[in-house]
């Protein structure tokens, strides 16, 4: 069987090396250079040729300079004649950009898609994308995981016995009905409307939550407007505790100053898919590794193996 070779981008070689220490692989350098125009200049640091290739990059702030070194990664494994090569993406950024809902804009998730795919990738490795769609806006095969395992393993350390999961809107309440199932507690959603990035309405909750300890669940929180707008409903129908759970901790600005200082907030959940960089420590925060689901993931890819008896 051909050899792996494993390589992380600058946005998250923590999480790359966490990755193949799991494997009890070497994780190889990469050299960026900046030359004075601007322009990047990507060397992969160790022989590719015949090799199966993972490039570990999640595609986070600064998103358009993370992205185009992805492309010149995997332009590069390509250029060393890389067997295959397989971008291993723990969150995608420009998924959200998942349809025209207005005149005159461009579907950034197929795009971005299709940029990959012409620079040279045969496969991707992603952890929750925003909406199913965007798996298919890749014309090569993506194995599509998500963290509702390492979240639920979490929860169950709880008393679940007056437990609901709510969603934070109608669009992942499948998501949330799966953790829920995992949890075997029920699960409500809210009515969501949004007007702006930062602008949302959340009209009612669609589920009985009244006197629960509520879960939280979205997949990824970044200005955190809807988890707050969601918490300001669950508290007028008097639910009895609040913890929030996400996968993509992005935390944009102070938002996760702005959650954790809600009194009735007990914990936030996430996981280290994107790098959670905080100016002080946050108690209330928690950060669980994917990092054994994704090097699983790579060693079952490697090996010719099921991904998504992951799943079963």
């Amino acid at each position: 069987m051909r050899e792996i070779a494993v390589f992380s981008g600058s946005a998250h070689p923590e999480l790359a090396a966490e990755i193949c220490a799991n494997l009890d692989v070497e994780l190889h350098p990469v050299r960026v250079r900046r030359f004075a125009n601007d322009c990047l200049e990507v060397q992969l640091g160790a022989n590719c040729r015949e090799r199966d290739v993972f490039l570990i990059q999640p595609i986070v702030a600064p998103v358009q300079e993370n992205l185009v070194e992805l492309l010149l990664m995997a332009d590069a494994a390509r250029g060393a004649s890389a067997a295959r090569t397989t971008v291993v993406m723990p969150h995608y950024a420009y998924a959200r950009s998942d349809k025209k809902d207005a005149p005159r804009i461009s579907i950034g998730g197929r795009l971005v898609a299709d940029l990959m795919v012409t620079a040279g990738a045969n496969r991707v490795l992603a952890m929750t994308l925003h909406s199913p769609q965007v798996h298919g806006f890749f014309s090569v095969p993506v194995d599509h995981l998500h963290a509702l395992r390492e979240l639920a393993r979490h929860f169950r350390g709880y008393d679940l016995s007056r437990t609901t999961v709510v969603s934070p809107d109608l669009g992942n309440a499948k998501p949330a009905s799966h953790f829920a199932r995992l949890l075997g507690v029920p699960v409500a959603a809210g009515a969501k409307e949004r007007f702006a990035d930062d602008k949302v309405t959340i009209s009612s909750i669609i589920g009985e939550v009244a006197g629960r300890d509520v879960i939280v669940l979205d997949d990824e929180i970044a200005r955190g407007s809807t988890v707050l707008e969601v918490l300001a409903r669950l508290r007028e129908l008097g639910v009895r505790s609040i913890r929030v759970a996400c996968t993509h901790g992005l935390f944009a600005g102070d938002a996760l100053k702005r959650i954790a200082d809600e009194p009735d907030v007990l914990e936030i959940v996430c996981t280290n898919t994107v790098p959670v960089r905080v100016a002080e420590p946050e108690p209330k925060l928690t950060v669980l590794s994917i990092a054994p689901a994704l090097a699983e993931a790579m060693r079952r890819i490697h090996n010719g193996e099921s991904v998504s008896a992951l799943f079963d």
